[in-house]
């Protein structure tokens, strides 16, 4: 992963971390990222760390958005055709804005579930946790779940919970994710 400073073109809508208060980095905020995954980029600034949405990006510049940017993938399924495998896959492109590892292989989702609705798409259930009770990014990192899901061609709508039963524990990091945090 690059790591970057970048000086902010414009304004750049921001979610402080770990509170999770929205807040605006001025133009002209010098920034350092620190982590891009999943189409979105922690940054580093005034002290504190900032997590910046995909839409914007631009704000870095067009360097910056070149290099962090994400290209959203051609859905390649018809509406209807729905393959929980997809699900998945989706919730493994959102990351904890803290730590380099997606939320499937952290361990964090407990249940995922779907129903066929009427119109012939599904209807998603997600229970995840989080890593502590106090993080203030769990609706974020829910939202970004949610949006992720309901991007899926054959997705009505979804619906993420956050839960706290069993209460998360690094046994539930995957191997993949262990292996990406050097805890073998």
């Amino acid at each position: 992963m690059a790591q970057n400073s970048f000086t902010l073109i414009r304004d750049a809508q921001a979610t402080l971390i770990p509170a999770g208060d929205r807040l605006s980095l001025k133009e002209g905020t010098e920034v350092f990222v620190t982590q891009a995954l999943g189409g979105t980029v922690t940054v580093q600034a005034h002290g504190g760390l900032y997590r910046i949405e995909s839409e914007d990006l631009d704000a870095l510049g067009e360097e910056g958005q070149s290099t962090y940017a994400v290209e959203e993938k051609p859905r390649e399924i018809a509406p209807g055709d729905f393959l929980e495998d997809q699900v998945w896959d989706a919730l493994k492109t959102c990351f904890d804005p803290e730590i380099p590892v997606n939320i499937v292989d952290l361990g964090l989702i407990y249940d995922l579930k779907a129903e066929s609705q009427d119109s012939g798409l599904q209807q998603v259930f997600v229970k995840m946790t989080l890593t502590a009770q106090g993080c203030g990014m769990g609706p974020t990192i829910a939202a970004d779940a949610q949006q992720k899901i309901e991007g899926l061609p054959a997705v009505e709508s979804a619906q993420v919970e956050i839960v706290w039963d069993p209460v998360w524990t690094p046994h539930m990091i995957s191997d993949e994710g262990r292996k990406i945090l050097g805890l073998n």
